[in-house]
């Protein structure tokens, strides 16, 4: 029974602490985040967690996610960008995640995100939206 207890004990998750993110957008992003937190553990970076709902009428072959983290006091210490998810069907969800392994995270630290660029499918161009600005005023606010 011992055995079994200890067993038991390593195959359960590992706890993690949940905190909220700030998210930003563009005026005309294809792309709306919702549902955005951090997730962390002792023993992993911390990841953050989003729905990203394509509000456009088109498929979009890709888009790429900003981070943007900012001291208590609002200085911005790190910004770090990565790929969503690949083909965001029209006024589909999906959920993914962008692992924060660029520099060290403090627990008072804020994570505002946004997304930055998309591409629709069938087409080379690329939709830019520049978010520091609208980064840096939510983390003041906060």
């Amino acid at each position: 029974m011992i055995l079994l207890s200890a067993v038991l004990s390593l195959m359960m998750p590992i706890a993690a602490a949940e905190k909220p993110v700030l998210v930003v957008a563009a005026p005309d992003s294809p792309v709306r985040l919702d549902r955005a937190v951090v997730l962390t553990t002792s023993e992993a970076p911390p990841v953050v967690l989003y729905a990203a709902t394509n509000v456009t009428e088109n498929e979009l072959e890709q888009f790429t996610v900003i981070a943007f983290v900012f001291d208590a006091d609002g200085t911005l210490k790190a910004r770090q960008t990565a790929p969503g998810r690949r083909t965001l069907e029209a006024h589909a969800t999906k959920y993914s995640t962008l692992v924060l392994d660029g520099s060290e995270i403090a627990p008072t630290y804020i994570i505002v995100i946004g997304v930055n660029q998309a591409q629709r499918a069938g087409s080379e161009t690329w939709w830019r939206g520049d978010l520091q600005g609208a980064a840096a005023v939510a983390a003041r606010k906060k």
